[in-house]
């Protein structure tokens, strides 16, 4: 053999053995696609023992417990006004006079004296007004009894009762909540309206609420008293049942659950679920059985 025979069979020898190294480089690199596991990111919520509040929502106005309107006992002219809406009046004390001369005929003018002690709220009169004893020449009220009224529909009357507490916000004093209870329930509905009148007295009385004040009435129903609870978004409707996927050990569990009241976002969950229990609230829309889950971010229940 010659050597130019010698070198050709070298490098023939050579090629050979790097593309042998190379392709069994390239099994080793290949990974059956089987063998991958799907890992979902999720975010929890510890469930938790806690208080549950069902309300209803109603729009409420201020209004004083009582209110008395002012008649002249003569028909005449007003000809002198002593008191200004605002000013707190005794029982029997003069607030305006009227004249009920006529002409050619002169006659002394005419007191109209307070029927009862209070606060002047409404005088739509002003001196040379005409009036007649069938007309209020103004408006008495005990401003230090406050009421809120409400009209209840009549679907719910069958939930309101005297004793119920609710919670009070107004638009004046933006996020402080004041509390009420419910006083007198009207027994007879509006016919036109077909609701119930409601009346509501502030728990403890507070003097920075004035009569006139619109206020959101948020009326409480029904309370739970350290029952577990969850999210709505927790619960997975499948097949008519309602469930929850529980974490257990980086996988999940399907647990059917029963439902009991909602307020606002959270459920009442009377049985399926104890407190401790870690559910998903979100990320749960792939899930099934056995899937192994990576918790992103936990809530604790109860805060």
């Amino acid at each position: 053999m010659t050597q130019k025979n010698v070198v050709l069979v070298a490098l023939v020898f050579s090629l050979a053995i790097v593309s042998f190294s190379c392709s069994k480089k390239e099994e080793a690199a290949v990974v059956p696609v089987e063998s991958q596991e799907t890992v979902f990111a999720v975010n929890t919520y510890v469930a938790a023992a806690e208080n549950l509040d069902e309300y209803l929502e109603f729009g409420g106005d201020v209004v004083a417990a009582s209110s008395v309107d002012v008649m002249p006992d003569a028909s005449g002219k007003i000809s002198d006004i002593r008191v200004r809406v605002g000013d707190y009046v005794q029982r029997n004390e003069i607030i305006a006079r009227v004249d009920p001369s006529r002409p050619g005929m002169t006659y002394e003018t005419s007191p109209i004296r307070a029927p009862v002690a209070g606060t002047v709220t409404s005088m739509p009169v002003s001196v040379g007004s005409m009036v007649a004893p069938s007309m209020s020449i103004a408006k008495i009220s005990s401003t230090n009894n406050l009421e809120i009224s409400i009209s209840v529909a009549e679907r719910f009357i069958s939930r309101i009762a005297v004793g119920q507490k609710a919670l009070l916000s107004f638009d004046s004093y933006p996020g402080e909540v004041f509390s009420a209870k419910v006083a007198e329930v009207n027994p007879v509905l509006d016919t036109s309206s077909r609701s119930m009148g409601v009346k509501l007295v502030l728990d403890p009385p507070d003097s920075r609420i004035k009569i006139g004040m619109y206020c959101r009435v948020k009326l409480i129903t029904e309370s739970k008293i350290e029952v577990v609870a969850i999210p709505r978004s927790a619960i997975v409707s499948r097949s008519g049942q309602e469930s929850v996927f529980v974490v257990n050990g980086g996988t999940v569990e399907s647990r059917p659950i029963t439902m009991g009241i909602t307020v606002d976002n959270m459920v009442e969950i009377v049985s399926g679920l104890t407190a401790g229990n870690e559910v998903v609230v979100s990320g749960q829309t792939l899930l099934d059985v056995g899937s192994k889950v990576n918790v992103v971010n936990r809530q604790q229940g109860g805060n």
